[in-house]
């Protein structure tokens, strides 16, 4: 038994009164073009950065367009090589894996995290991240995130979004440990009502929109 099996059944076993489920028949949010409205949110309310991606193009490539400057990329994504890299920036970049590194410390020092997104959500810009990977500490440690979504996994409204996660249940996405939404970079007005951005997780997001 895990520890939060341990915690779920003391709660069910101290729950002195129940309540029945509320009713979610009424009508939801949708769009007629979710992708669209997908891009609108993504770029103003989430405050992230959208490419377009098309056939047959580079992913390197398109790393290195959002993020010039990054020295240290980590990933499991397919298809992304330390050689790719290397060849798509014209100098050497570090290919840290979440897959092989030994402890979830060694991904410190993460510039570019790239991360595989399930089912993307319009109404509120965020993208379902499984946890494909060893070391999940890629999706918070990174200065900045990729994020790879593909336009048919694209829904309208979080109703959808978690029937897309029931029906993926035992598939490579679905039967995973954790997952969590990510949707724009971490910020956070708390402290004096000033905007920070990186305040518990990656400065800066762009997603990667695939055809």
């Amino acid at each position: 038994m895990t520890s939060k099996d341990n915690i779920l059944g003391k709660l069910r076993r101290n729950t002195r009164e129940t309540y029945d489920m509320p009713d979610l028949s009424f009508k939801k949010l949708t769009f007629a073009d979710p992708v669209a409205e997908y891009i609108k949110q993504t770029t103003t309310t989430a405050g992230a950065k959208l490419i377009e991606a098309k056939e047959g193009d580079d992913l390197s490539e398109l790393i290195r367009q959002a993020y010039p400057d990054a020295k240290v990329v980590s990933t499991n994504v397919s298809g992304i090589t330390a050689e790719g890299l290397s060849k798509a920036y014209g100098r050497p970049v570090e290919l840290r894996s979440p897959d092989t590194v030994e402890t979830a410390q060694q991904l410190d020092g993460t510039d570019v995290g790239v991360l595989q997104g399930g089912v993307a959500c319009a109404e509120n810009a965020c993208v379902w991240i499984p946890q494909t990977m060893k070391e999940r500490a890629v999706c918070f440690i990174s200065e900045y995130l990729v994020i790879l979504v593909s336009r048919s996994n694209i829904v309208s409204n979080m109703h959808q979004a978690y029937r897309w996660l029931e029906d993926i249940q035992g598939s490579a996405q679905g039967d995973v440990p954790y997952g969590t939404f990510i949707s724009g970079p971490s910020k956070t007005a708390d402290i004096e009502q000033s905007l920070v951005y990186g305040a518990q997780a990656a400065c800066g997001v762009t997603v990667i929109l695939m055809p």
